[in-house]
């Protein structure tokens, strides 16, 4: 969900003074502790030094919204939280009244995003989580989207790979948690969406594409079998695999192809809440999952006939 849309309103300047409870100087500057409405109705109660709020403070603005934290000469500076007029709130460093280092803004719609921020923008590392889906994206930012290397998780696997402009982009792999990955890589595809008026060009949009190319298993560590029965004397295959046995298996677990034909379109998997709030559902369903989820149950079962 974007946060562009919860700005605050801007404060009164340093020459709106209004009335004025507090501490003065010898000049009769304000500067102390004191209490101010100002002509636009907004409220600031806090630290003032040389008529400039600076120190901890509370600025109350008529609509409804509060900023409670550190003032420096005026402006929002240091640590402090602010709850916006859609009942949004943020919590954490400022910087020349912006949103700047690390923080937390906590959504209207549950959601939360928490990392570093520059110039109000999240912009550096950071997670996002969607309250809907249970997913979370966790990686990089770039000037508020998500771009860069990222992990997006969900209830039963996770994708991992590169984002540009908040769509996975390049090489990439899904880790299921009944434990097989899948390997393939993320195309960018133009799509027509309908003509406008006549001798106005169709309109294109860019969505990607996902072609997986195989399916393998977890690197999990497996025992070594004993050898110490000769394979003549042993009672056969089905009961203790011999060395042939081995083979056998090693040759049935190798990474599966037989899924690479398919390319499945999918829905945006980094978009926010707020850009799309009801998409979220249908994100990741590929069929292609499903595929490879079947192709790997049924290398399960082979196995386990070779076992038993």
């Amino acid at each position: 969900m974007s946060d562009l849309g919860s700005e605050e309103l801007e404060e009164e300047g340093e020459n709106d003074l209004g009335e004025y409870e507090g501490e003065r100087n010898e000049t009769g500057e304000r500067h102390g502790h004191g209490k101010a409405r100002l002509p636009n109705g907004d409220i600031y109660e806090g630290n003032y030094e040389h008529g400039k709020r600076h120190g901890q403070g509370i600025y109350k603005f008529k609509n409804g919204a509060r900023y409670i934290g550190e003032y420096v000469r005026n402006k929002k500076h240091g640590q402090g939280t602010f709850i916006y007029p859609d009942g949004s709130r943020y919590e954490g460093e400022w910087a020349d009244d912006l949103r700047h280092g690390h923080g937390v803004y906590y959504y209207v719609n549950n959601d939360t995003y928490t990392g570093e921020w520059f110039a109000h923008q999240r912009h550096g590392q950071g997670t996002y989580f969607y309250a809907e889906t249970g997913s979370k994206y966790v990686g990089a930012w770039v000037n508020g989207q998500q771009e860069g290397a990222a992990e997006l998780i969900h209830l039963n696997h996770r994708y991992q790979g590169k984002f540009l402009n908040k769509n996975p982009v390049g090489p990439g792999k899904y880790v299921f948690d009944i434990g097989c990955e899948q390997h393939g890589e993320y195309r960018l595809t133009d799509v027509e969406r309908g003509e406008e008026e006549e001798e106005e060009e169709t309109l294109i949009t860019v969505i990607p594409k996902w072609k997986a190319t195989k399916i393998t298993e977890l690197a999990l560590w497996t025992p070594t079998l004993p050898r110490e029965q000769p394979a003549a004397d042993r009672p056969g295959q089905e009961e203790a695999p011999g060395a042939e046995g081995e083979g056998e298996m090693v040759e049935e677990v190798q990474p599966l192809t037989d899924v690479s034909e398919g390319e499945l379109e999918s829905t945006r998997p980094g978009e926010e809440e707020g850009d799309a709030s009801r998409e979220d559902r249908e994100e990741f369903q590929y069929d292609s999952l499903d595929q490879g989820n079947a192709s790997f149950e049924e290398e399960e079962g082979r196995q386990s006939e070779l076992l038993e």
